[in-house]
């Protein structure tokens, strides 16, 4: 299905400035696994990563509600980066700082002691539903909308906070910067993840006070902000006993919202492109260098978040591979476990035109049951999805291509620009039936890779801050295409938009 492999080579003045010894480490957090990172940089070779620890992740019931496991998630990471150390020191290596990424919009609720006062909650939790109205009922949609960008989704912060029972004394810290805080000591709010929040002025790119005092809270329920780039702080003495890392090995802010990493990495030249993200959930957008704020964007549910170098990450949420990774994880409780790539190619032989579902629809927002929920979506829609692991995987990839589709004609109607291709980054850019159909759905050629953009765009932003990368995002692409093989995927001329073939 794919169009071969090109390979590119960064120009001259990608601004690469070679050091060796010098090596970045990147904690690189998903809703469903981690892992800790060693990221090299070199003019020639572009970015290299070394993956040293992968752990899993995932929620959990406790006190009646689906919550983060988070004593272990940092335990894990103190693990990785002591493996980590381990690695740098054995060839000779410095790692000079550390970045953190994760999922957005979830946080950790931090007293005056600096305890951690609960276990934090998860976004897939219902607890948020209960509140959307009455956080409406103070600013509406189209006021919140007017300020923030903000694409409507229930678990989105502001929701969230309005669910606490208690805030008096406490700080949200988002999961990226709670991560920070447990290192060095330091509370600080990453913009590119405050802006995810629903309290963050899109032009002004600061808190959004008014909001927080019409919701009732406090103005200080969140640390100051910092940029991509910035120093957040040095490690604590018992951080470094735990992992061996040198004393002045520094935290560097860099795009904590992993989207917000991921599109820094996005290997695109001058053209006006979209990306798609694509990995649990599908982050489908275009680059701009100022928000959109207009009603008919709210109706559309479109986001503007920010991104590096002061972009905006004009985005809608889709669906994503969770969909496909929940029915796996079902199909294999009952003994049927083929390998994803011959599922992928048996999916791919059945015919184009077969039953859609809306993928980003909530109700797919939980675990458990994906298939027989999949298959209840399309008896809802008039049509049969048969019983067979492939059917249901075929359903997904066509659901997903034309939702992906969808939202960039949207895109580009909203914005005003035309795109002429798509790049598909993340664990996605793997799935070539997923990539062959979404050039067959949008009618563009789409180019994927790379498949480790978040952590990519993690160490860049750290070795700028260092001095080893010069540049803004053109030169720090540059570096990206240096260092992958890409595949092309270009319109098969056949069509296919919400399961009717033109």
């Amino acid at each position: 299905m794919n169009n071969g492999t090109t390979a590119s080579t960064a120009p001259a003045h990608a601004g690469a400035v070679s050091d060796q010894n010098t090596v970045f480490a990147a904690i690189d957090i998903g809703a469903s696994s981690g892992r800790v990172m060693l990221g090299r940089v070199s003019a020639a070779s572009g970015v290299s990563l070394e993956t040293i620890h992968r752990f899993p992740n995932g929620v959990v019931e406790l006190d009646g509600g689906l919550r983060w496991d988070f004593d272990a998630l940092f335990a894990e990471v103190l693990k990785g980066l002591a493996a980590a150390a381990a690695v740098a020191r054995g060839n000779g290596e410095r790692i000079v700082s550390i970045g953190i990424d994760t999922w957005a919009v979830d946080y950790g609720l931090v007293n005056d002691a600096g305890d951690l006062t609960s276990v934090p909650f998860s976004y897939r939790d219902e607890r948020s539903r209960a509140t959307v109205q009455r956080v409406h009922s103070a600013i509406s949609p189209e006021t919140l909308y007017a300020t923030t960008g903000l694409q409507f989704l229930q678990f989105n912060t502001l929701y969230q906070l309005a669910a606490e029972p208690d805030l008096d004394g406490v700080q949200a810290l988002l999961i990226p910067d709670l991560i920070a805080f447990l290192l060095t000591g330091e509370r600080r709010t990453e913009a590119t993840n405050a802006s995810t929040t629903g309290l963050f002025d899109a032009v002004a790119g600061e808190w959004a006070t008014e909001f927080l005092d019409a919701l009732g809270l406090p103005r200080n329920i969140f640390p100051e902000l910092i940029q991509p780039g910035e120093t957040v702080g040095t490690l604590l003495p018992s951080v470094l006993e735990q992992t061996g890392l040198s004393a002045d090995t520094t935290v560097v802010a860099v795009g904590s919202h992993d989207t917000a990493s991921a599109v820094a990495a996005v290997p695109a030249g001058l053209e006006d492109f979209a990306y798609i993200s694509s990995g649990t959930w599908s982050l489908v957008g275009v680059e701009l260098d100022r928000p959109v704020l207009t009603e008919a964007s709210r109706k559309a549910n479109f986001t503007n978040e920010r991104g590096v170098d002061g972009t905006i990450r004009y985005l809608r949420n889709v669906g994503g591979l969770w969909l496909l990774s929940e029915c796996q994880r079902a199909w294999a409780a009952e003994g049927y476990t083929q390998a994803l790539p011959a599922l992928l190619e048996s999916a791919a032989a059945l015919p184009a035109g077969g039953p859609q579902i809306n993928a980003d629809d909530p109700a797919f927002t939980a675990p458990d049951n994906m298939p027989d929920r999949i298959r209840a979506a399309v008896r809802n829609t008039g049509a049969v999805l048969p019983d067979r692991p492939a059917a249901v995987v075929r359903c997904i990839m066509d659901s997903l291509a034309a939702g992906y589709a969808r939202t960039l004609a949207d895109a580009e109607r909203l914005t005003g620009r035309s795109t002429s291709v798509v790049h598909i980054v993340g664990g996605g850019s793997q799935n070539r039936l997923l990539c062959q159909l979404t050039a067959d759905a949008t009618g563009k050629p789409v180019i994927a890779g790379p498949v480790e953009a978040t952590a990519q765009g993690n160490v860049l932003m750290q070795a700028r801050a260092a001095g080893v990368v010069a540049g803004g995002l053109a030169e720090l692409r540059a570096l990206i295409v240096a260092g992958t093989s890409l595949e092309r995927y270009e319109f098969s001329g056949a069509r296919v938009v919400s399961g009717v073939s033109s």
